[in-house]
């Protein structure tokens, strides 16, 4: 990522949509391209409840610190949490629509949405279909007029007994800190299907 970033001639996006480890080291290590970045959308947190413990998502509690140092780091954040990710389900009809897209890209898709249903019926869950996380930051990139957003200040809890890894999200603005994020908590469900159709559909191009 240095290596790209250095060589760069404009500011990149970074957009991780695992744990945010790599990118806690990078800001510490090389704090020489921070300029070089021009925002970091990430897939992780909730402004609501977890899927890992109570309080925190997977990607925020498996390296709370590292998410702590990204949140502190004065970079431009778009979150991408559980609020919005849970909202981008994919249903049975939307697989069958990429299963009959001819072209093997399309085929691997719907075999993959196939089997991550499975474990998205279970009914603790309560979704109707499968919520597609990642894509959501893609997704923002392309066409943010999918979302809705509001500019939050987002803290990180690395200590608590049974809050650790959790997003801390003000948005109701009840502390005097600033906002250092925009958090997504809404979704065109539907137009984001369209665009996951519409560029699965590229590769028969």
């Amino acid at each position: 990522m240095a290596k790209t970033l250095r060589e760069s001639p404009e500011p990149i996006s970074l957009v991780p949509t695992g744990p945010l480890t790599n990118i806690a080291l990078l800001l510490n290590t090389y704090p020489e391209l921070h300029n070089k970045i021009k925002q970091i959308v990430l897939m992780g947190g909730a402004a609501g409840v977890g899927n890992w413990t109570p309080a925190a998502e997977f990607n925020i509690f498996v390296d709370p610190e590292a998410a702590d140092i990204v949140f502190k780091s004065g970079l431009p954040i778009v979150m991408c949490g559980l609020d919005v990710t849970h909202q981008a389900q994919i249903m049975d009809e939307d697989i069958e629509r990429i299963r009959a897209i001819q072209n093997p890209i399309a085929q691997c898709v719907a075999e993959l949405l196939d089997f991550f249903m499975i474990y998205h019926r279970d009914p603790k869950w309560g979704f109707e279909g499968a919520p597609l996380h990642d894509p959501c930051t893609i997704a923002w990139l392309i066409k943010p007029e999918l979302f809705e957003v509001q500019d939050c200040f987002v803290s990180i809890e690395t200590k608590g007994e049974y809050t650790q890894g959790m997003t801390v999200v003000d948005r109701y603005l009840l502390t005097d800190k600033q906002p250092n994020a925009k958090v997504l908590f809404g979704l065109d469900r539907q137009g984001f299907v369209d665009l996951l159709v519409e560029s699965l559909h590229a590769y028969t191009k």
